[in-house]
Protein backbone atom coordinates (compact mmCIF):
# COMPACT_ATOMS: atom_id res chain seq x y z
CA UNK A 1 0.00 0.00 0.00
CA UNK A 2 1.33 3.65 -0.71
CA UNK A 3 1.22 6.16 1.54
CA UNK A 4 -0.76 9.76 1.14
CA UNK A 5 0.02 12.48 -0.98
CA UNK A 6 0.93 14.71 2.82
CA UNK A 7 1.63 18.26 2.99
CA UNK A 8 4.02 17.94 5.48
CA UNK A 9 4.81 22.13 5.85
CA UNK A 10 3.45 25.46 5.31
CA UNK A 11 5.33 28.62 5.47
CA UNK A 12 4.58 31.81 4.70
CA UNK A 13 5.37 35.74 4.98
CA UNK A 14 3.16 38.58 4.52
CA UNK A 15 -0.32 37.11 3.65
CA UNK A 16 -2.67 39.91 3.81
CA UNK A 17 -3.26 39.97 7.51
CA UNK A 18 -0.37 37.57 7.94
CA UNK A 19 3.33 38.40 9.22
CA UNK A 20 4.93 35.31 9.26
CA UNK A 21 3.20 31.37 9.41
CA UNK A 22 5.00 28.39 9.84
CA UNK A 23 3.13 25.19 10.09
CA UNK A 24 4.02 20.84 10.19
CA UNK A 25 0.85 19.23 9.20
CA UNK A 26 -0.27 15.77 10.19
CA UNK A 27 -1.96 13.05 7.97
CA UNK A 28 -5.44 12.65 8.46
CA UNK A 29 -7.79 15.31 8.89
CA UNK A 30 -6.74 18.77 9.58
CA UNK A 31 -9.07 21.46 10.63
CA UNK A 32 -9.07 24.82 11.08
CA UNK A 33 -11.20 27.33 13.27
CA UNK A 34 -11.81 30.39 14.54
CA UNK A 35 -13.48 33.75 14.48
CA UNK A 36 -14.78 35.31 11.46
CA UNK A 37 -12.74 37.34 9.95
CA UNK A 38 -9.71 35.18 11.53
CA UNK A 39 -8.14 34.55 8.36
CA UNK A 40 -8.55 30.42 8.38
CA UNK A 41 -9.68 31.12 4.37
CA UNK A 42 -6.74 33.55 3.68
CA UNK A 43 -4.59 30.47 4.82
CA UNK A 44 -6.37 28.43 2.84
CA UNK A 45 -6.02 29.84 -0.32
CA UNK A 46 -1.88 30.04 0.69
CA UNK A 47 -2.15 26.42 0.24
CA UNK A 48 -4.28 26.60 -2.96
CA UNK A 49 -2.34 28.90 -4.29
CA UNK A 50 0.83 26.34 -4.32
CA UNK A 51 -0.91 24.10 -6.27
CA UNK A 52 -2.08 26.71 -9.34
CA UNK A 53 -5.40 27.20 -8.22
CA UNK A 54 -6.70 30.59 -8.50
CA UNK A 55 -7.71 32.45 -4.87
CA UNK A 56 -7.50 36.06 -3.39
CA UNK A 57 -4.66 37.22 -1.62
CA UNK A 58 -1.19 35.87 -2.57
CA UNK A 59 1.56 36.22 0.25
CA UNK A 60 5.39 38.13 -0.72
CA UNK A 61 6.69 34.24 -0.06
CA UNK A 62 4.83 30.83 0.37
CA UNK A 63 6.62 27.49 0.58
CA UNK A 64 4.57 24.04 0.72
CA UNK A 65 7.17 21.02 1.39
CA UNK A 66 5.34 17.52 -0.18
CA UNK A 67 5.85 14.07 -0.11
CA UNK A 68 5.50 13.42 -3.88
CA UNK A 69 2.88 11.57 -5.28
CA UNK A 70 4.03 7.86 -6.26
CA UNK A 71 2.48 8.20 -9.57
CA UNK A 72 3.51 11.61 -10.33
CA UNK A 73 5.76 12.06 -13.11
CA UNK A 74 7.17 14.49 -15.68
CA UNK A 75 9.17 14.65 -17.85
CA UNK A 76 9.47 18.34 -17.83
CA UNK A 77 10.90 18.87 -14.32
CA UNK A 78 13.15 16.87 -11.97
CA UNK A 79 11.25 16.02 -9.11
CA UNK A 80 12.58 14.69 -6.09
CA UNK A 81 10.70 12.68 -3.34
CA UNK A 82 10.23 15.59 -1.05
CA UNK A 83 8.62 18.34 -3.21
CA UNK A 84 9.41 21.68 -2.54
CA UNK A 85 6.97 24.18 -3.99
CA UNK A 86 7.22 27.87 -3.97
CA UNK A 87 5.53 30.58 -4.83
CA UNK A 88 7.28 34.50 -4.83
CA UNK A 89 5.45 37.59 -5.80
CA UNK A 90 7.69 40.57 -6.27
CA UNK A 91 6.81 42.37 -9.93
CA UNK A 92 4.69 39.38 -10.50
CA UNK A 93 3.81 36.04 -8.62
CA UNK A 94 6.02 33.46 -10.32
CA UNK A 95 6.06 29.82 -9.07
CA UNK A 96 8.97 27.18 -8.64
CA UNK A 97 8.78 23.21 -8.09
CA UNK A 98 12.22 22.21 -6.51
CA UNK A 99 13.68 25.72 -7.54
CA UNK A 100 12.79 25.07 -11.28
CA UNK A 101 10.30 27.33 -12.65
CA UNK A 102 7.25 26.42 -13.81
CA UNK A 103 3.76 27.73 -15.25
CA UNK A 104 1.05 28.42 -12.84
CA UNK A 105 -0.87 26.11 -15.71
CA UNK A 106 1.44 23.41 -15.80
CA UNK A 107 1.60 23.06 -11.97
CA UNK A 108 -1.76 22.44 -11.22
CA UNK A 109 -2.05 20.51 -14.48
CA UNK A 110 0.78 18.39 -12.32
CA UNK A 111 -1.48 17.93 -9.31
CA UNK A 112 -4.75 18.07 -10.49
CA UNK A 113 -5.45 14.13 -9.66
CA UNK A 114 -3.66 14.53 -6.45
CA UNK A 115 -5.08 17.75 -4.82
CA UNK A 116 -8.87 18.22 -4.83
CA UNK A 117 -10.71 21.34 -3.42
CA UNK A 118 -14.17 21.29 -2.61
CA UNK A 119 -16.17 24.53 -1.99
CA UNK A 120 -19.73 25.51 -1.54
CA UNK A 121 -19.49 27.72 -4.59
CA UNK A 122 -18.27 24.70 -6.73
CA UNK A 123 -21.14 22.70 -8.21
CA UNK A 124 -18.46 20.24 -10.15
CA UNK A 125 -17.78 16.68 -9.20
CA UNK A 126 -21.30 15.24 -9.85
CA UNK A 127 -21.81 15.66 -14.00
CA UNK A 128 -22.16 12.42 -15.59
CA UNK A 129 -18.07 12.29 -16.40
CA UNK A 130 -17.15 12.31 -12.70
CA UNK A 131 -19.91 10.14 -11.96
CA UNK A 132 -19.27 7.37 -14.48
CA UNK A 133 -15.53 7.69 -13.42
CA UNK A 134 -16.36 7.29 -9.87
CA UNK A 135 -18.41 4.12 -10.83
CA UNK A 136 -15.61 2.75 -13.13
CA UNK A 137 -13.11 3.44 -10.01
CA UNK A 138 -15.04 1.12 -7.29
CA UNK A 139 -15.28 -1.82 -9.98
CA UNK A 140 -11.99 -1.77 -11.15
CA UNK A 141 -10.67 -1.23 -7.66
CA UNK A 142 -12.40 -4.59 -6.82
CA UNK A 143 -12.82 -6.56 -10.52
CA UNK A 144 -9.65 -6.85 -12.31
CA UNK A 145 -11.84 -8.44 -14.73
CA UNK A 146 -13.94 -5.09 -15.01
CA UNK A 147 -10.44 -3.72 -15.26
CA UNK A 148 -9.23 -5.19 -18.12
CA UNK A 149 -12.43 -4.48 -19.89
CA UNK A 150 -12.27 -1.04 -19.32
CA UNK A 151 -8.35 -0.79 -20.35
CA UNK A 152 -9.35 -2.33 -23.46
CA UNK A 153 -12.52 0.37 -24.62
CA UNK A 154 -9.84 2.77 -23.96
CA UNK A 155 -6.99 1.51 -25.82
CA UNK A 156 -9.37 0.65 -28.41
CA UNK A 157 -12.01 3.72 -28.55
CA UNK A 158 -8.76 5.86 -28.70
CA UNK A 159 -7.28 4.60 -31.56
CA UNK A 160 -10.86 4.26 -33.42
CA UNK A 161 -11.15 8.06 -32.61
CA UNK A 162 -6.93 8.92 -34.38
CA UNK A 163 -8.87 6.45 -37.27
CA UNK A 164 -12.01 8.62 -37.52
CA UNK A 165 -10.28 11.73 -37.33
CA UNK A 166 -7.50 10.26 -40.25
CA UNK A 167 -10.67 9.60 -42.28
CA UNK A 168 -12.35 12.77 -42.01
CA UNK A 169 -8.70 14.65 -43.10
CA UNK A 170 -9.28 12.38 -46.24
CA UNK A 171 -12.62 13.31 -46.73
CA UNK A 172 -11.77 16.95 -46.29
CA UNK A 173 -8.95 16.62 -49.02
CA UNK A 174 -10.77 14.86 -51.76
CA UNK A 175 -11.75 17.32 -53.46
CA UNK A 176 -8.24 19.09 -53.43
CA UNK A 177 -7.19 15.06 -54.32
CA UNK A 178 -8.74 14.86 -57.18
CA UNK A 179 -7.17 17.49 -58.39
CA UNK A 180 -3.99 16.86 -57.87
CA UNK A 181 -4.25 13.46 -59.21
CA UNK A 182 -5.99 15.18 -62.41
CA UNK A 183 -2.73 18.06 -62.14
CA UNK A 184 0.46 15.16 -61.23
CA UNK A 185 -1.55 12.14 -64.42
CA UNK A 186 -1.41 15.93 -66.79
CA UNK A 187 2.12 16.26 -65.82
CA UNK A 188 3.26 12.80 -66.60
CA UNK A 189 1.35 12.77 -69.97
CA UNK A 190 2.57 15.55 -71.02
CA UNK A 191 6.56 14.07 -70.67
CA UNK A 192 5.98 10.67 -71.68
CA UNK A 193 3.76 12.22 -75.15
CA UNK A 194 7.59 13.69 -76.16
CA UNK A 195 9.18 10.30 -74.47
CA UNK A 196 13.02 12.36 -74.32
CA UNK A 197 15.87 10.65 -74.25
CA UNK A 198 19.36 11.97 -72.68
CA UNK A 199 21.78 13.39 -75.50
CA UNK A 200 18.45 13.05 -77.87
CA UNK A 201 18.65 17.19 -78.38
CA UNK A 202 22.86 16.94 -79.36
CA UNK A 203 22.24 14.50 -81.74
CA UNK A 204 19.21 15.83 -83.02
CA UNK A 205 21.00 19.59 -83.81
CA UNK A 206 24.23 17.39 -85.33
CA UNK A 207 21.63 16.68 -87.35
CA UNK A 208 19.86 19.66 -88.18
CA UNK A 209 23.08 21.41 -88.89
CA UNK A 210 23.96 18.44 -91.39
CA UNK A 211 20.65 19.10 -93.08
CA UNK A 212 21.41 22.57 -93.41
CA UNK A 213 24.60 21.84 -95.43
CA UNK A 214 22.98 18.66 -97.48
CA UNK A 215 23.69 20.81 -101.00
CA UNK A 216 26.95 22.01 -100.30
CA UNK A 217 28.36 18.75 -98.97
CA UNK A 218 27.01 17.27 -102.35
CA UNK A 219 28.91 20.08 -104.38
CA UNK A 220 31.71 19.76 -102.95
CA UNK A 221 31.71 15.89 -103.51
CA UNK A 222 31.05 16.16 -107.07
CA UNK A 223 33.88 18.16 -107.57
CA UNK A 224 36.55 16.52 -105.26
CA UNK A 225 35.76 13.41 -107.08
CA UNK A 226 36.97 14.31 -110.40
CA UNK A 227 40.82 13.83 -108.56
CA UNK A 228 40.21 9.85 -108.89
CA UNK A 229 40.43 10.11 -112.78
CA UNK A 230 44.25 11.38 -111.96
CA UNK A 231 45.26 8.76 -109.98
CA UNK A 232 46.16 6.53 -112.49
CA UNK A 233 48.95 9.17 -113.65
CA UNK A 234 49.96 9.94 -110.56
CA UNK A 235 50.92 6.42 -109.73
CA UNK A 236 52.75 6.29 -113.33
CA UNK A 237 54.75 9.29 -112.18
CA UNK A 238 55.81 7.40 -109.16
CA UNK A 239 56.44 3.96 -111.06
CA UNK A 240 59.20 6.21 -113.20
CA UNK A 241 60.46 7.80 -110.42
CA UNK A 242 60.92 4.60 -109.20
CA UNK A 243 59.21 5.73 -105.75
CA UNK A 244 56.96 3.40 -103.66
CA UNK A 245 53.17 4.79 -104.76
CA UNK A 246 52.28 3.19 -101.77
CA UNK A 247 51.63 6.02 -99.29
CA UNK A 248 49.52 8.04 -102.22
CA UNK A 249 47.53 4.39 -102.93
CA UNK A 250 46.71 4.84 -98.71
CA UNK A 251 45.75 8.40 -98.99
CA UNK A 252 43.45 7.49 -101.98
CA UNK A 253 42.05 4.71 -100.58
CA UNK A 254 41.10 6.58 -96.95
CA UNK A 255 39.52 9.92 -99.10
CA UNK A 256 37.76 7.19 -101.50
CA UNK A 257 36.05 5.82 -98.37
CA UNK A 258 35.33 8.96 -96.68
CA UNK A 259 33.59 9.75 -99.84
CA UNK A 260 31.81 6.84 -100.13
CA UNK A 261 30.72 7.27 -96.14
CA UNK A 262 29.66 10.58 -97.17
CA UNK A 263 27.88 9.95 -99.94
CA UNK A 264 26.02 7.20 -97.80
CA UNK A 265 25.51 10.08 -94.78
CA UNK A 266 24.15 12.38 -97.61
CA UNK A 267 21.63 9.67 -98.85
CA UNK A 268 20.14 9.26 -95.65
CA UNK A 269 19.79 12.73 -94.85
CA UNK A 270 17.61 12.73 -98.45
CA UNK A 271 15.28 10.85 -96.89
CA UNK A 272 15.32 12.42 -93.30
CA UNK A 273 11.70 14.56 -92.62
CA UNK A 274 13.57 18.02 -91.77
CA UNK A 275 9.86 19.19 -90.32
CA UNK A 276 9.61 16.44 -88.03
CA UNK A 277 13.62 16.88 -86.94
CA UNK A 278 12.03 20.75 -86.66
CA UNK A 279 9.34 19.76 -84.55
CA UNK A 280 11.18 17.31 -81.91
CA UNK A 281 13.52 19.94 -81.36
CA UNK A 282 10.58 22.55 -80.64
CA UNK A 283 9.15 20.20 -78.17
CA UNK A 284 12.70 19.23 -76.40
CA UNK A 285 13.06 23.03 -76.02
CA UNK A 286 9.82 23.35 -74.38
CA UNK A 287 10.88 20.70 -71.51
CA UNK A 288 14.23 22.44 -70.89
CA UNK A 289 12.13 25.88 -70.94
CA UNK A 290 9.82 24.24 -68.25
CA UNK A 291 12.10 21.39 -66.18
CA UNK A 292 15.76 23.13 -66.88
CA UNK A 293 17.14 20.04 -69.04
CA UNK A 294 16.02 16.64 -70.36
CA UNK A 295 17.41 14.90 -67.32
CA UNK A 296 15.50 17.32 -65.20
CA UNK A 297 12.28 16.69 -66.72
CA UNK A 298 12.85 12.89 -66.66
CA UNK A 299 13.61 12.91 -62.94
CA UNK A 300 9.98 14.99 -62.91
CA UNK A 301 8.29 12.85 -64.34
CA UNK A 302 9.42 9.92 -61.70
CA UNK A 303 8.44 11.91 -58.90
CA UNK A 304 5.49 12.69 -59.56
CA UNK A 305 5.10 8.98 -60.83
CA UNK A 306 5.80 8.12 -57.06
CA UNK A 307 3.50 11.19 -56.17
CA UNK A 308 0.53 9.53 -58.33
CA UNK A 309 0.82 6.47 -56.70
CA UNK A 310 0.68 8.10 -52.78
CA UNK A 311 -2.72 9.67 -54.44
CA UNK A 312 -4.27 6.32 -55.43
CA UNK A 313 -2.75 4.84 -51.75
CA UNK A 314 -4.62 7.48 -49.93
CA UNK A 315 -7.89 6.17 -51.79
CA UNK A 316 -7.22 2.96 -50.88
CA UNK A 317 -6.76 3.97 -47.24
CA UNK A 318 -10.19 5.84 -47.52
CA UNK A 319 -11.96 2.45 -48.16
CA UNK A 320 -9.89 0.42 -45.97
CA UNK A 321 -10.40 2.82 -43.24
CA UNK A 322 -14.11 3.03 -43.52
CA UNK A 323 -14.32 -0.93 -43.74
CA UNK A 324 -11.90 -0.99 -40.50
CA UNK A 325 -14.20 1.60 -38.68
CA UNK A 326 -17.85 0.14 -39.30
CA UNK A 327 -16.60 -2.84 -37.96
CA UNK A 328 -14.51 -1.38 -35.18
CA UNK A 329 -17.67 0.57 -33.84
CA UNK A 330 -19.57 -2.43 -33.73
CA UNK A 331 -17.05 -4.44 -31.50
CA UNK A 332 -17.16 -0.80 -29.51
CA UNK A 333 -20.55 -0.98 -29.32
CA UNK A 334 -20.41 -3.97 -27.76
CA UNK A 335 -17.49 -3.12 -25.22
CA UNK A 336 -19.63 -0.37 -24.11
CA UNK A 337 -22.72 -2.53 -23.81
CA UNK A 338 -20.94 -4.84 -21.49
CA UNK A 339 -19.51 -1.38 -19.31
CA UNK A 340 -22.83 -0.38 -19.06
CA UNK A 341 -24.48 -3.50 -17.43
CA UNK A 342 -21.58 -3.96 -15.13
CA UNK A 343 -21.77 -0.01 -14.02
CA UNK A 344 -25.79 -0.14 -13.60
CA UNK A 345 -24.74 -3.30 -10.98
CA UNK A 346 -22.50 -1.21 -9.08
CA UNK A 347 -24.26 1.59 -8.89
CA UNK A 348 -27.29 -0.12 -7.46
CA UNK A 349 -25.05 -1.64 -4.68
CA UNK A 350 -23.74 2.37 -4.26
CA UNK A 351 -27.28 3.39 -3.67
CA UNK A 352 -27.43 0.74 -0.89
CA UNK A 353 -24.44 1.98 0.55
CA UNK A 354 -25.54 5.89 -0.15
CA UNK A 355 -28.87 5.75 1.72
CA UNK A 356 -27.66 5.48 5.17
CA UNK A 357 -24.99 8.05 4.83
CA UNK A 358 -27.87 10.19 2.96
CA UNK A 359 -30.50 9.42 6.05
CA UNK A 360 -28.04 10.78 8.75
CA UNK A 361 -27.68 13.74 6.59
CA UNK A 362 -31.50 14.57 6.78
CA UNK A 363 -31.70 13.61 2.99
CA UNK A 364 -33.66 11.34 0.87
CA UNK A 365 -32.46 8.04 -1.15
CA UNK A 366 -29.87 9.00 -4.40
CA UNK A 367 -30.41 7.44 -7.74
CA UNK A 368 -28.09 6.95 -10.36
CA UNK A 369 -30.70 7.61 -13.95
CA UNK A 370 -28.87 6.11 -17.09
CA UNK A 371 -29.79 7.16 -20.25
CA UNK A 372 -28.00 5.99 -23.78
CA UNK A 373 -25.52 8.21 -25.57
CA UNK A 374 -23.87 8.03 -28.86
CA UNK A 375 -20.51 6.42 -28.15
CA UNK A 376 -17.40 8.41 -26.65
CA UNK A 377 -14.63 7.39 -24.66
CA UNK A 378 -16.74 6.33 -21.54
CA UNK A 379 -18.96 4.20 -23.47
CA UNK A 380 -22.49 4.92 -24.61
CA UNK A 381 -23.43 5.60 -20.88
CA UNK A 382 -25.23 9.39 -19.84
CA UNK A 383 -25.71 9.19 -16.02
CA UNK A 384 -27.27 11.81 -13.32
CA UNK A 385 -28.38 11.92 -10.00
CA UNK A 386 -31.88 12.01 -8.73
CA UNK A 387 -32.11 12.93 -4.88
CA UNK A 388 -35.69 11.60 -4.03
CA UNK A 389 -37.61 13.91 -6.45
CA UNK A 390 -35.04 16.24 -7.17
CA UNK A 391 -32.79 16.74 -10.22
CA UNK A 392 -29.51 17.46 -8.94
CA UNK A 393 -29.50 21.01 -11.16
CA UNK A 394 -32.53 22.24 -7.76
CA UNK A 395 -29.97 21.06 -4.99
CA UNK A 396 -28.81 23.84 -2.52
CA UNK A 397 -25.70 24.63 -2.09
CA UNK A 398 -25.64 22.71 1.01
CA UNK A 399 -27.33 19.81 -0.19
CA UNK A 400 -25.32 19.33 -3.26
CA UNK A 401 -21.98 19.48 -1.40
CA UNK A 402 -23.32 16.84 1.51
CA UNK A 403 -24.27 14.41 -1.82
CA UNK A 404 -20.62 14.95 -2.99
CA UNK A 405 -19.04 13.98 0.43
CA UNK A 406 -21.51 11.09 0.80
CA UNK A 407 -20.46 10.00 -2.78
CA UNK A 408 -16.87 9.63 -1.96
CA UNK A 409 -17.48 8.35 0.95
CA UNK A 410 -19.53 5.60 -0.07
CA UNK A 411 -16.82 5.07 -2.46
CA UNK A 412 -13.63 3.90 -0.18
CA UNK A 413 -12.56 0.96 0.66
CA UNK A 414 -9.40 -0.78 1.54
CA UNK A 415 -8.52 -1.47 -2.14
CA UNK A 416 -8.10 2.34 -3.31
CA UNK A 417 -7.05 4.42 -0.16
CA UNK A 418 -4.39 6.92 -0.35
CA UNK A 419 -6.00 9.11 -2.77
CA UNK A 420 -4.24 12.20 -2.07
CA UNK A 421 -5.35 15.92 -0.43
CA UNK A 422 -8.77 16.90 -0.12
CA UNK A 423 -9.54 20.35 0.89
CA UNK A 424 -12.65 21.52 2.40
CA UNK A 425 -13.93 25.26 2.48
CA UNK A 426 -16.90 25.74 5.45
CA UNK A 427 -17.96 22.45 4.84
CA UNK A 428 -20.25 22.45 7.67
CA UNK A 429 -21.57 25.90 7.62
CA UNK A 430 -24.97 26.56 8.15
CA UNK A 431 -25.82 22.99 8.79
CA UNK A 432 -27.57 21.34 12.11
CA UNK A 433 -26.64 19.51 14.87
CA UNK A 434 -27.55 16.25 13.38
CA UNK A 435 -25.93 16.97 10.07
CA UNK A 436 -22.95 18.65 11.70
CA UNK A 437 -22.11 15.18 13.26
CA UNK A 438 -23.28 13.25 10.10
CA UNK A 439 -20.86 15.70 7.74
CA UNK A 440 -18.10 15.15 10.67
CA UNK A 441 -18.12 11.47 10.35
CA UNK A 442 -18.05 11.07 6.67
CA UNK A 443 -15.36 12.99 6.73
CA UNK A 444 -13.21 11.52 9.13
CA UNK A 445 -13.74 8.25 7.76
CA UNK A 446 -12.54 10.16 4.09
CA UNK A 447 -9.73 11.48 5.98
CA UNK A 448 -8.38 7.23 6.05
CA UNK A 449 -8.08 7.77 1.94
CA UNK A 450 -7.27 11.44 1.89
CA UNK A 451 -5.24 13.95 3.59
CA UNK A 452 -8.20 16.79 4.52
CA UNK A 453 -7.55 20.06 5.04
CA UNK A 454 -11.17 22.27 6.21
CA UNK A 455 -12.24 24.84 7.66
CA UNK A 456 -15.02 24.41 10.46
CA UNK A 457 -17.62 26.14 11.89
CA UNK A 458 -18.80 23.08 13.96
CA UNK A 459 -17.70 21.32 17.04
CA UNK A 460 -18.04 17.65 15.87
CA UNK A 461 -15.52 18.04 12.88
CA UNK A 462 -12.85 19.62 15.52
CA UNK A 463 -13.39 17.00 17.59
CA UNK A 464 -12.67 14.38 15.17
CA UNK A 465 -9.88 16.25 13.64
CA UNK A 466 -6.45 14.79 13.74
CA UNK A 467 -4.72 17.96 13.76
CA UNK A 468 -6.06 20.80 14.77
CA UNK A 469 -5.43 24.62 13.95
CA UNK A 470 -6.31 27.46 15.67
CA UNK A 471 -6.01 31.10 13.40
CA UNK A 472 -6.83 34.04 15.71
CA UNK A 473 -6.32 38.06 14.76
CA UNK A 474 -5.37 40.77 17.43
CA UNK A 475 -6.21 43.97 16.02
CA UNK A 476 -4.72 43.95 12.17
CA UNK A 477 -2.29 41.05 12.87
CA UNK A 478 -3.61 37.16 12.42
CA UNK A 479 -2.20 34.15 13.46
CA UNK A 480 -2.29 30.47 13.62
CA UNK A 481 -1.26 27.85 16.07
CA UNK A 482 -1.19 24.16 16.17
CA UNK A 483 -3.11 22.78 19.61
CA UNK A 484 -2.56 20.80 22.30
CA UNK A 485 -5.51 18.81 24.04
CA UNK A 486 -6.27 21.78 26.36
CA UNK A 487 -6.31 24.42 23.48
CA UNK A 488 -8.56 21.99 21.56
CA UNK A 489 -11.05 21.60 24.41
CA UNK A 490 -10.79 25.34 24.76
CA UNK A 491 -11.50 26.63 21.09
CA UNK A 492 -14.37 23.27 20.83
CA UNK A 493 -15.95 24.78 24.07
CA UNK A 494 -15.64 28.35 22.06
CA UNK A 495 -17.30 27.13 18.71
CA UNK A 496 -19.50 25.59 21.39
CA UNK A 497 -20.40 28.91 23.58
CA UNK A 498 -18.84 31.85 22.40
CA UNK A 499 -15.94 33.64 23.38
CA UNK A 500 -16.44 33.14 26.93
CA UNK A 501 -17.92 29.35 27.08
CA UNK A 502 -19.45 28.24 29.97
CA UNK A 503 -18.93 25.31 32.16
CA UNK A 504 -21.37 23.01 30.32
CA UNK A 505 -19.59 23.93 27.17
CA UNK A 506 -16.46 23.04 28.45
CA UNK A 507 -17.82 19.87 29.63
CA UNK A 508 -19.56 18.78 26.17
CA UNK A 509 -15.85 19.59 24.50
CA UNK A 510 -14.44 17.41 26.93
CA UNK A 511 -17.06 14.56 25.88
CA UNK A 512 -16.47 15.03 22.16
CA UNK A 513 -12.73 15.16 22.34
CA UNK A 514 -13.24 11.85 24.20
CA UNK A 515 -15.59 10.42 21.37
CA UNK A 516 -18.52 9.97 24.14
Amino acid sequence: MGRHTLIERLYLRDLVTFDEVELEFDRGLVVLTGPSGAGKSVLMSAILSSFGYVTQGVASLCELNVAKPVQLRSEAYELEEELTLKTLKKEKLRYFIDGQNISKKALNELFIPYVKYLSVRDRGGIDSASLLNMIDGTLASKDKNYRKLLKEYKKRYGNYRAKVSELEHIREQEAKLAELIEFTSYEIEKIERIAPKPDEEEELLTVKQQLSRIDKIKEAMQAASGIFSYEGSVEEVYRLLDKDPSAFSEVMNQLRADLEETETLAEELEEIDVEAVLDRLSDLTVLKNRYGSIEEALAYKEEKKKELAGYRHIEQDKSMLESFLALEFSELMTLAGRLSLARKQEALLLETVLKNYLETLKLPPLAFIFNGTSLDEQGTDHVEIRLGSLEAATLSGGEFNRVRLALMAATIDDRNRNRGVLILDEIDANVSGDESIAIATMVSRLSSAYQIFAISHQPHLSAMADQHIAVTKTGETSSARILDDKGRVEEIARIIGGERPSLQALEFAKRLRSGK
